[in-house]
């Protein structure tokens, strides 16, 4: 039954043949991309408004310059990640490039950042894409988390199903955002031009505070989560049809223009029109409703609004499952976010977004305003340690690379610039909440070497390295039954101990005064030849017994090894019927597999099953 729902909430298995074919042409690698870029205009553009109106019509009319220092930003960040695609056609992200060209450290840096900004694009587009819909129907802010976790389980599950299908589902609302958008911000420019600007003076409420440099270092700060989602395209280039570099630069690159062009028209238009949004709408929906009124258009356009922000966190779950199958596969997280599920998607990476995302989208309480203090720090440390990478990577190129001085000169421009926009805006929310990311980031710097210093470990006990070529004759095995009682279940175990050894001994747990005896009459009738040894237990466990005698065993042959124990188990024919057995053998199994020996001996444990009928 849980394999019939497996296939058909994410499909039939993929052969591993197919991996090179399930790949992303241009206009599916953008819908799959982009959506986290191109909808960051609608939180981000709430962030500057909120920023700005608490110092009136002074400090909304700073919203363009500030809009247009974001957009230079972007055109920077765009130029120096589309020469790190170039630089590492195999996929360069951060981590690849700060580790191979700054070093381990600075490499898993960038790595812990960008984990949490994955996480966090993903919950502020999910949350803020229920606070679009809202401001249409504001009856459904009542239960913005259960719907933000709605659609948290429709593109985990779209995700699960495979590259392809993932990129053929989100076209659709990434090409109706830009179809609805695009042709609303012209209609809006026009307008601007026959109608005139309107002054703000004359819309804007009262100030409540002056306009302050820390006001507008504030304002920037949260304006340039419009940033987030160029990373995810770097780490994302072996996604990508063939030329892979080629294709996702180009897709960069058009990324980039969508982004300037939807972030920089409308925060112009919401100055230069003097947009005043109500306390229960965003200032995007105020525009909207600005130009297109509040019918039928409005509501589609919002309803785009909300599809686009919530398929955004789409954008999280084309970079997080690479990064995380990166850094398993160097040994800096478990290695099972390596592996390739059934539809060629590394599933463990998807599902463990997911979760993450979950329980950020709850303890906010679906508020994306909530989130927002935690937020860019990640993608502008790891912007900065990426470009300066690139920096020492052109500079180890400079012999083999003409152009090598102008392409460092980017980078080198782009860290710089990064980083200055990375200090303040961690000076300027710290206090909102930023002192959280910055006290998370080296804690998983903590937990990657935790993990890393346990695979070494690992690799050195498993070594052959030192073994001598002659190994030395074990002592007779000895083998040990646990038994419930004379049954059919235990015949193929019983069988199996006597073929493999002559020292055989059968142990019987007597929960009950006097059932030792009826059980001794009756194993002697079938097996004769092997003792079995009545164990009596008056507290009722069956474990404590089993293992006192197991260790009373071994002191008293003191041979250099542990008795072998054959655990009989029997195995219903439905899931839900082992729910009606004690399941002795696993709790069994399960003491003796994680009890620690001093001495270094192993214990061998055969399991038989004996498999029930319906």
């Amino acid at each position: 039954m849980l394999s019939r729902l497996k296939t058909a909430l994410i499909g039939s298995p993929f052969p591993t043949r197919q991996l090179g074919e399930k790949r992303l042409n241009k206009i599916q690698a953008l819908a799959s991309f982009s959506p986290g870029a191109l909808s960051s205009i609608a939180y981000a553009n709430q962030e500057i408004y909120l920023g700005l109106v608490v110092a009136g019509s002074a400090g909304l009319g700073l919203a363009w310059p500030i809009g247009l220092a974001i957009t230079l930003l972007l055109v920077v960040v765009a130029l120096s990640y589309y020469q790190t695609i170039q630089g590492y056609p195999t996929g360069g992200g951060s981590y690849v490039v700060a580790r191979e060209n700054l070093g381990t450290q600075p490499g898993l840096l960038a790595a812990a950042a960008l984990l949490i900004d994955y996480i966090l694009t993903a919950a502020v587009s999910l949350t803020a894409g229920v606070e679009a819909i809202a401001s249409a129907f504001p009856a459904l802010y009542g239960i913005r988390v259960e719907i933000a976790l709605a659609f948290l389980f429709i593109i985990t599950i779209a995700n699960l199903r495979g590259l392809r299908e993932t990129g053929t589902l989100m076209a659709i609302p990434v090409y109706l955002f830009l179809f609805t958008y695009l042709p609303m911000l012209a209609f809006g420019l026009f307008r601007l031009i026959s109608v005139g600007s309107v002054p703000l003076a004359t819309v804007a409420p009262a100030a409540t505070q002056p306009v302050t440099i820390f006001l507008i270092l504030h304002t920037f700060s949260t304006g340039c989560t419009a940033l987030t989602g160029i990373e995810a395209m770097s780490n994302g280039v072996p996604a990508f049809m063939p030329p892979e570099s080629k294709n996702a630069g180009r897709t960069l690159i058009v990324m980039a223009i969508l982004m300037g062009v939807l972030f920089a028209g409308s925060i112009g238009l919401t100055q230069f029109l003097g947009i005043i949004s109500a306390p229960d709408e965003t200032i995007l929906s105020a525009l909207t409703h600005h130009l297109v009124g509040s019918g039928a258009i409005f509501i589609m356009i919002q309803f785009v609004t909300m599809l686009i922000l919530a398929v955004a966190a789409n954008t999280s779950f084309a970079g997080f499952p690479q990064l995380a199958a990166i850094l398993a596969k160097d040994g800096f997280l478990p290695r099972q976010f390596t592996g390739l599920g059934d539809r060629l998607v590394f599933n463990n990476g998807i599902i463990s977004l997911s979760l993450a995302t979950a329980v950020l989208i709850i303890i906010s309480d679906g508020i994306s305003h909530t989130l927002i203090p935690l937020f860019a720090i990640g993608v502008f440390l790891a912007f900065t340690l990426s470009q300066a990478g690139m920096v020492n990577h052109w500079w180890q190129q400079r012999k083999k690379t003409a152009s090598w001085f102008p392409k460092a000169a980017i980078n080198g421009f782009g860290a710089v610039t990064t980083l200055a926009t990375l200090l303040i805006i961690v000076v300027s929310k710290f206090v909102d909440g930023a002192w959280i990311t910055v006290l998370v980031i080296p804690i998983l710097l903590i937990f990657f070497h935790r993990i890393r210093r346990h695979y070494i470990a690992v690799g050195k006990q498993l070594s052959l390295s030192g073994l001598p070529p002659e190994l030395k004759p074990s002592p007779p095995l000895r083998l040990v039954v646990p038994v419930s009682g004379v049954h059919r279940g235990i015949i193929d175990a019983m069988n199996l101990a006597q073929s493999i050894s002559k020292d055989v001994t059968a142990v019987y747990v007597e929960l009950e005064p006097g059932a030792g005896e009826q059980m001794l009459k009756d194993w002697k009738c079938w097996w004769p030849d092997v003792p079995l040894v009545i164990l009596p237990s008056p507290y009722r466990s069956i474990l404590r017994p089993i293992l006192d005698y197991l260790d009373e065993d071994d002191s008293r042959h003191n041979d250099g090894t542990l008795a072998a124990v054959v655990l009989p188990e029997f195995v219903p024919a439905r899931w839900w019927q082992a729910l009606l057995h004690n399941q002795t053998s696993i709790l069994i199994r399960t003491a003796l597999i994680y009890r620690r020996r001093t001495k270094g001996y192993q214990r061998v444990i055969i399991d038989v099953p004996y498999h029930l009928k319906k």
